[in-house]
C-alpha cells in the first residue's frame, strides 16, 4: 500500500490567449474547476496505475471539500484518513493557462489545518505502508512529525519538496527519495546539480521536465531521458512522475526502471487538460512503452 500525506485543493483554471499586464482586464477563453493539489494528484496517479492508496488530508466543510473526496472515491482511493476541518474552507488553486504553460497561486486553507495529532490517529495505517509520499503545501512541523513516524516505523518516504521553501535539509537523512525540479533543487541546495547528486546517491532524482531526470548511481552520473510529446496542459506533470514513480519501486522495479516509467507517465499527462484528468492508467503506459499506442 502506498499513503499519501498531503494536500487536497479545488484548482480553479483560466484560459487565456494573452497574459494580463498589471491593472489591466482580459477576456479568457475558458473557465473550469478541476479536482487537485499535489497530495490529492500524486494519490489518484498511483491508484490508476494499480496501487492500493490511502490518502490523509484535510478538507473545509464546504462543496468544494465533499466533491474531492468523491473524486478520490471513485479512483478507490481510501479516504478515512482524511479529516474536515471546522473553521478552515478547502484549499483552493488559481491556474492560468497560458501559451502551453502554467502559473499558479495556491491559498492552502484547509491544508493548514492538518496537524501532527491527526497522524497520530492514522499511526497504524502509516505503519503498514510499503511507501509513503509526502508533498509539501502542509505545515512544515506536520511534514516533520510524519518523516519521524515512518522511520519509526521503517517505512520509505518519497518526499516532493513542493514548495521548496518549506524544506528542511535535515530531512534528508531520514528519507528515501526526493524528487526536486531544477528551481527547486537551486533554491534548497547551494551547490552544483553534478555535485549534489553524488552526495546523496540514489536518493535525489532530479526532474528536468520533457528533458528526463537524473541521478547518481553511487558510480556513474545517471540521467533517463524524457519521451517527447506535444504538451496540451503540463499541470500535474510532475505529481504523475511522483505517484508513478512511487508505484514502480513498491512494484520491485530497479529505480532506473522506475524513473524511466515515472517519465513515461508524466509524458501521457500533459497530452490532456487536467492535473488528474490526464494521469494514464498503467496499460497506456506499458502500450507506449512498447510504441503500440
Amino acid at each position: 500500500m502506498i499513503t499519501v500525506i498531503g494536500s487536497l485543493n479545488m484548482d480553479l483554471v483560466v484560459q487565456m490567449d494573452t497574459f494580463p499586464k498589471q491593472g489591466e482586464t482580459i477576456l479568457g477563453n475558458a473557465f473550469q474547476t478541476v479536482p487537485g493539489g499535489k497530495g490529492a494528484n500524486q494519490a489518484v496517479a498511483a491508484a490508476r496505475l494499480g496501487s492500493e492508496v490511502a490518502m490523509i488530508g484535510c478538507v473545509g466543510e464546504d462543496y468544494f471539500g465533499k466533491a474531492l473526496q468523491a473524486t478520490l472515491q471513485q479512483e478507490q482511493i481510501q479516504t478515512d484518513a482524511i479529516v474536515t476541518s471546522t473553521f478552515s474552507p478547502t484549499g483552493i488553486a488559481n491556474i492560468l493557462l497560458y501559451n502551453d504553460d502554467n502559473r499558479i497561486v495556491v491559498v492552502p486553507g484547509a491544508n493548514y489545518a492538518l496537524s501532527p495529532s491527526h497522524l497520530e490517529a492514522s499511526k497504524e495505517l502509516i505503519q503498514k505502508s510499503q511507501m509513503v509520499i509526502i508533498q509539501l503545501e502542509i505545515p512544515k512541523e506536520t511534514t516533520a512529525y510524519a518523516i519521524q513516524l515512518c522511520k519509526e516505523a521503517g517505512v520509505s518516504v518519497l518526499l516532493n519538496p513542493a514548495p521548496a521553501a518549506n524544506f528542511d535539509v535535515e530531512w534528508m537523512e531520514d528519507i528515501s527519495y526526493l524528487t526536486p525540479n531544477e528551481i527547486e533543487c537551486a533554491e534548497i541546495f547551494n551547490e552544483p546539480f553534478e555535485q549534489l547528486l553524488e552526495k546523496y546517491p540514489n536518493k535525489i532524482i532530479l526532474t528536468r521536465g520533457s528533458d528526463g531526470a537524473s541521478y547518481f548511481d553511487g558510480s556513474y552520473p545517471i540521467h533517463v531521458p524524457g519521451y517527447m510529446t506535444t504538451a496540451v496542459d503540463t499541470t500535474g506533470a510532475g505529481d504523475t512522475f511522483n505517484g508513478a514513480l512511487a508505484y514502480a519501486l513498491v512494484e520491485g522495479q530497479s529505480l532506473d526502471e522506475a524513473v524511466y516509467f515515472a517519465n513515461i507517465a508524466a509524458s501521457l499527462s500533459v497530452e490532456k487538460f487536467g492535473a488528474q484528468g490526464g494521469m494514464p492508467t498503467l496499460r497506456a503506459v506499458y502500450a507506449r512503452m512498447a510504441g503500440v499506442e
